[in-house]
């Protein structure tokens, strides 16, 4: 009988036990989640200021208008030579769509010469010395690196020389004309605030009719001299932009 008793004591006994040496257990690790990630956007917004150089070329054609309209066509030839610049601008960034306007003036050493097909006593000499534009632009971003359409206005400063025998000028007209312009470009940031690309530009100058202050040496009835311009520039260009977020926008934190 007294065994018996003794069972129940026994099993009352480890169980008041069990959960002491539960709680003599280790107490589980925590481990705290690491922060987000944190991801920087180049932001292509705000006002820049640059410079650029690069070669040109200018395709010119020459006319001389006699009395009713009378062409006697002298031909086209080409001059190609060094542009060396500025331009100013801004640019806003909305997704990765980038909208800007931007002005641009250049010098330009663009000079193409030829005999006279008419009298070659004579020597022509077609010159571009200054190139501006004034251009919207649109493109896309992909972080730091921007492609863009542009497009708007141009002018050129143009001159028309009449050589002599000698080399000597007999006759000259400078002129200074408006046209269009389109172009397209690539711009990489290399730092916050500082970028450097690559851009193409046609002008489109149309034709302009000018008179000599003498009489004509080549053809003495015509009433005008008629230059028909077009002008193809490759520029390397540098922007430092100002504001913003050094050039980044506010950080993302990307999620999981």
């Amino acid at each position: 009988m007294r065994k018996i008793w003794l069972v129940p004591a026994a099993l009352a006994a480890l169980g008041m036990a069990t959960p002491a040496a539960a709680a003599d257990l280790a107490a589980r690790p925590y481990v705290k989640a690491p922060p987000p990630a944190m991801v920087a956007i180049y932001d292509w917004s705000g006002f820049y200021i640059g410079g650029n150089g690069g070669w040109g070329q200018a395709r010119a054609c020459l006319d001389f208008v006699g009395p009713a309209g009378i062409l006697t066509t002298e031909g086209c030839r080409t001059g190609s030579g060094g542009v060396v610049g500025g331009q100013i601008g801004y640019r806003w960034q909305t997704g990765g769509f980038v909208f800007g306007v931007e002005g641009q003036g250049d010098w330009a050493n663009l000079r193409a010469s030829r005999v006279s097909l008419i009298n070659p006593a004579f020597t022509e000499r077609v010159r571009v010395d200054g190139i501006g534009l004034i251009d919207g632009q649109i493109g896309y971003a992909w972080n730091n690196v921007l492609l863009y359409l542009k497009g708007g206005a141009a002018v050129t400063g143009s001159r028309l020389d009449i050589l002599g025998p000698t080399g000597v000028g007999v006759a000259a007209v400078s002129a200074t004309r408006w046209g269009a312009n389109v172009g397209a470009g690539f711009e990489y940031g290399f730092t916050p605030n500082w970028s450097v690309g690559v851009e193409y530009d046609h002008l489109f100058m149309g034709r302009n009719n000018n008179s000599f202050s003498v009489v004509n040496p080549i053809v003495a009835t015509a009433i005008n001299n008629r230059v028909s311009l077009d002008v193809d520039m490759v520029t390397l260009r540098f922007n430092y932009r100002f504001g913003g977020f050094g050039g980044y926008s506010a950080p993302v934190a990307a999620r999981y």
